[in-house]
């Protein structure tokens, strides 16, 4: 079994195929928030609940990842952008694969905004990336959002359904994009992709909201989820994973998985 192929499961459920991601990167977007104060305690608390992996930089490894007694995933995210620069939609990247394997990563991720002025260089980076990643026996996340001043719509089915192909395309063993409202439309970007795709939770919203999002996005053909503030922002980030797991690996519905947010 190649490398790859042994990482991947250390992210993925072995019996559904399906994938429950927390991201733990906004530290370096936003700066410190609640849920990331101590990301220890929030790894431990999302890892109990049954998610499959935790995302961030270098800083998830250093002081939040494998601190408590739950063992989980780790994807370590590769580039990067403050909300205080001149173009957040500007990724850089920050860190490298054969950095990541020496500290335990499972697998890298990158974000790259197609659409965005830098969109060229973003994509340079991602096709180094990916090379880097065959080399390395690696798996590779690839975020791809549709945004920038030629987006009227970030939710567009074709935009979607471009930036979702263009991150398979260049070398992406998993793509993370955003929801098109509903699962039909969500079809055509699942269809499109001849990867798993995860979705993206987006802004901090209700529970019921957003257990439906899973519920559409996964009857969408979705291989998972990607969430990060609704779920370690929730009061009790252990009860909302295991909801979210029981849509995800159990087929629940997002009524019967509101219950065990509670």
């Amino acid at each position: 079994m190649r490398g790859k192929q042994i990482r991947m499961e250390r992210i993925m459920d072995r019996n559904t195929g399906k994938t429950i991601i927390v991201p733990m990167d906004h530290g370096v977007t936003a700066g410190p928030m609640p849920g990331l104060i101590d990301m220890g305690r929030t790894v431990d608390l999302v890892a109990g609940g049954g998610a499959n992996a935790v995302l961030g930089h270098m800083g998830l490894a250093l002081y939040g990842h494998r601190q408590g007694g739950q063992d989980v995933g780790l994807i370590l995210h590769l580039s990067a952008s403050t909300s205080l620069g001149p173009d957040p939609n500007d990724k850089v990247i920050v860190n490298t694969v054969p950095n990541a394997l020496k500290m335990g990563a499972d697998a890298v991720s990158v974000h790259i905004n197609i659409g965005a002025d830098s969109e060229a260089r973003m994509l340079a980076d991602l096709g180094r990336i990916g090379v880097d990643c065959m080399e390395w026996g690696m798996p590779l996340l690839a975020m791809m959002y549709p945004r920038g001043a030629k987006i009227a719509d970030e939710k567009d089915v074709a935009a979607v359904s471009l930036a979702a192909r263009t991150g398979a395309e260049l070398g992406a063993d998993i793509v993370k994009t955003i929801y098109t409202g509903d699962p039909d439309s969500f079809r055509e970007v699942t269809r499109g992709c001849p990867v798993p795709v995860v979705v993206a939770g987006g802004s901090k919203t209700d529970d019921l909201s957003t257990l439906r999002l899973i519920e559409g996005a996964m009857e969408g053909g979705a291989a998972g989820i990607s969430i990060g503030r609704n779920a370690f922002q929730h009061p009790h980030p252990d009860c909302f994973i295991r909801a979210a797991a029981a849509i995800v690996h159990g087929g629940r519905s997002a009524d019967e998985a509101l219950e065990m947010t509670k």
